[in-house]
């Protein structure tokens, strides 16, 4: 069977769970990625009610519906960032908290934590989501920037996340990494050093996703091949770059996203600059058969007419791997004569 297609239910959240699932049937989807946010999985909630776990469970059965992955981007995000103003516009309450920067980001870490207990409960395997990063804004090398700086924010990475990669092996769910600037792995290069310094822990992982690689010039195709194994979940967004009027190049130029100056932009699958069709090809030659996640964002299109679009797409797209060679058919019979005519 072709793989399952879901929709990441992040830039939905504006929507009710109740108003989005049937929506999501209607469109095409066999599944959800939930986030954490809106009302779509209340973390805090989840751990201490277990009817509340069964009315989502059952609010999913109820439209043919299944959880595949818990999206926690923005509480992830707040774990190693230096925190500011921007933080608390996307955190819960009872992360913010009193706004002190190192309790946030101790809260942060034990909400990560928690999530990773409700994915459990939810029969989940996977949480997606970012870690934030406490170099990024180091990220152009002026005033001059040493490999010493660069690997301190490594190293605080590594030890934040160690007791949550340690949460996460007890429960049996495994952290997917969106490999996404402002994170500590953006490309090929800082994936493989954030791998290195969590010491390849078997509970991190990434979550695919090709529209962050491929704009900055990062050959997608190669990600999968150069982690292999690591791939726990993969989000099929489109994009395009090379347009726009010239005065705006990979760091968007402080525009917002659509503005017609701008070199790169999302788009919806199709619409965009990445060859679906290799990837596909690809992860069939990995071993990838977990769901494919549209993660709907394009700033030109309206969500709903580009979702259903979306899923259509993926469900032309995706094909069950090969059982045989396709040249099998040729190879002699056996038990037939070893003699030529």
């Amino acid at each position: 069977m072709a793989r399952t297609v879901t929709l990441f239910t992040g830039q939905w959240a504006d929507l009710s769970l109740t108003e989005l699932a049937p929506l999501a049937r209607d469109m095409g989807y066999d599944g959800l990625e939930l986030c954490t946010w809106g009302d779509h999985v209340d973390v805090r909630r989840a751990l201490h009610d277990d009817s509340y776990l069964r009315d989502r469970l059952a609010l999913l059965e109820r439209h043919e519906l299944r959880c595949f992955a818990i999206g926690a981007h923005l509480v992830g995000q707040a774990v190693c960032d230096p925190i500011d103003e921007r933080h608390r516009a996307i955190l819960p309450d009872h992360v913010w908290g009193d706004g002190d920067p190192e309790g946030v980001r101790r809260r942060a870490a034990q909400e990560l934590i928690d999530t990773a207990r409700v994915a459990r409960r939810l029969g989940v395997e996977v949480v997606t989501g970012f870690t934030g990063s406490s170099v990024w804004h180091t990220l152009y090398p002026f005033p001059p920037t040493g490999q010493d700086v660069w690997q301190r924010g490594f190293d605080d990475f590594a030890e934040r996340f160690a007791p949550i990669l340690q949460a996460f092996e007890t429960e049996g769910v495994t952290f997917a990494l969106e490999v996404h600037p402002t994170e500590i792995a953006f490309d090929i290069a800082s994936a493989e050093r954030a791998l290195a310094a969590v010491d390849h822990h078997p509970r991190f992982a990434f979550n695919y996703d090709p529209s962050h690689l491929a704009y900055q010039g990062v050959d997608y195709l190669a990600f999968l091949r150069r982690f292999t194994g690591r791939i726990a979940h993969v989000h099929l967004k489109d994009v395009w770059w090379g347009r726009g009027d010239g005065s705006v190049g990979v760091f968007g130029g402080h525009t917002s996203f659509g503005d017609p100056r701008r070199g790169w932009d999302f788009r919806s699958l199709g619409r965009g600059d990445i060859d679906f069709e290799a990837i596909v090809v690809a992860l069939q030659a990995i071993g990838y058969r977990g769901p494919l996640s549209v993660e709907w964002e394009d700033p030109h299109m309206d969500r709903l007419h580009g979702a259903r679009e979306a899923a259509a797409f993926v469900r032309a797209l995706d094909f069950p791997p090969a059982e045989t060679a396709f040249d099998a058919a040729f190879e002699r019979r056996p038990g037939a004569s070893e003699e030529r005519p």
